[in-house]
């Protein structure tokens, strides 16, 4: 399956705990923070859930 990079571009302060949660369910901590995944439908739905923090790297 193909995979997909992506990078933290905001700070998840003030941000509700269910997108804290999915962060971190990424492996996301920190700003320019960057991992791979597989393109999964549930990485996908997370990206998707959160996409005004991360930025996906081709």
């Amino acid at each position: 399956m193909a995979t997909i990079k992506i990078q933290q571009v905001r700070s998840i302060i003030r941000c509700p705990k269910d997108q804290k949660a999915t962060m971190a369910a990424l492996g996301l901590k920190k700003i320019n923070a960057v991992v791979e995944h597989e393109a999964n439908p549930a990485i996908l739905g997370m990206v998707e859930k959160v996409k005004h923090l991360v930025k996906v790297i081709d």
